[in-house]
């Protein structure tokens, strides 16, 4: 079997999937995303499939992640990683319909019947987060995940810290004892002035918090985490198992959340999740993207020993129509009970993309990017 042809496309919401075509007529599908870097991305997959993959069989998956990793004097980071990521995804699709079996299968089979999962709240006010939260826990979920604040300068007032405050008390009376909830830092919040506020989050007995220092800063995550009974999870936006090495390596840290379209795809996902394991470490997946990310996500999740709960980023509870619904033939594979995700047991990644919808749909112009935030004096803050 010989990798063909392959075609890009960008769509609504803010996605880029890629197909691989083979001359057997198999096609992979993959998900090569940064969120607000779709262009860029794409020209990084396209010079890879090009320069190197046309041609090539697709089933030898490692060797080719290896040459695409190693093959390039500069190497890592999210664009190339991404581009990597969505490849090699689609390289794990072909292989498993090949085989006429799921991802998971390849890797070594299943470790849980069902993937506990997670959804972030949004809203700006205290009261549309809360209801948000009750719609999440009628529906069935036992997790969730909110941000913690806005923009929040080096040092605050107070008032400040008891906002943040507020936002989860509120949570946590609406929801219950029996809801875990996850309280996303984004990076946000100085080293400073997180101490203050993870101490006075301590009463909610969260699940963890995210990202409480900046990835660029992980160096002070082992001193917040021993100031607190907390649990420290990072990873969104570390690339490789390389660059999470110095976090195990540092301590600190209970939680780790790689994602499959950024850290390298499935096959990085997995030797990521290894090194967690012998460091005591559980893994939370981040994937607030489309429906091939999740699949492939899923495929991992569904045979890691140490995961702890999966993201993701659309509707998959009985809701009105999501983004993801667009481009499959049956959404239903995603099958959604009492907080739980099903394994995907259809051969590859386990959907059937509507290729005619994609296409449709990748006509439209996008050019989705992240607001640029400022403080009160003018100057850049943290998204």
């Amino acid at each position: 079997m010989q990798i063909t042809d392959y075609e890009l496309f960008e769509v609504p919401p803010r996605w880029l999937f890629l197909k691989i075509e083979t001359d057997a007529g198999v096609v992979g599908w993959g998900e090569p995303i940064v969120e607000g870097r779709a262009r860029t991305v794409r020209t990084a997959v396209e010079e890879v499939m090009n320069s190197y993959l046309v041609g090539k069989d697709p089933h030898n998956i490692e060797d080719h992640w290896q040459a695409m990793y190693r093959g390039c004097f500069y190497r890592g980071g999210p664009v190339l990683m991404s581009a990597i990521a969505g490849i090699d995804q689609a390289l794990w699709d072909i292989k498993g319909k090949s085989f006429d079996v799921p991802v998971y299968e390849l890797l070594g089979g299943q470790t849980r019947d069902r993937i506990r999962v997670y959804q972030w709240i949004g809203g700006d006010r205290v009261t549309e987060i809360g209801a948000e939260a009750k719609q999440l826990a009628d529906a069935g979920y036992t997790a969730l995940k909110m941000d913690a604040s806005n923009q929040m300068r080096h040092l605050e007032p107070p008032e400040a810290v008891g906002d943040v405050v507020e936002r989860v008390r509120h949570v946590r009376d609406v929801v219950g004892d029996g809801m875990d909830i996850v309280v996303d830092f984004r990076g946000r919040i100085s080293k400073s002035l997180a101490k203050r506020v993870i101490a006075a989050l301590e009463e909610f007995d969260l699940l963890f918090v995210e990202e409480p220092v900046l990835p660029e800063n992980l160096e002070y995550l082992p001193t917040l985490a021993e100031r607190t009974n907390v649990a420290m999870a990072t990873g969104e936006r570390l690339y490789s198992r390389w660059d999470f090495k110095p976090l195990f390596a540092r301590g600190g840290v209970d939680v780790i959340q790689p994602d499959v379209s950024h850290a390298g795809g499935i096959s990085e996902l997995v030797r990521i999740a290894a090194m967690a394991e012998t460091h005591d470490v559980a893994v939370a997946p981040n994937c607030p993207l489309g429906p091939i990310a999740l699949a492939a996500s899923l495929q991992v999740s569904a045979y890691i020993p140490n995961l702890l709960v999966q993201d993701h980023g659309f509707d998959i509870y009985p809701a009105p129509k999501s983004a993801a619904d667009h481009y499959l033939h049956d959404s239903s594979v995603f099958e959604f009970v009492d907080g739980y995700l099903s394994p995907l047991d259809g051969a590859g990644l386990g959907l059937e993309i509507d290729e005619s919808a994609v296409r449709k749909r990748s006509r439209q112009e996008l050019d989705w990017s992240n607001p640029i935030w400022r403080h009160e004096d003018g100057s850049i803050a943290e998204w």
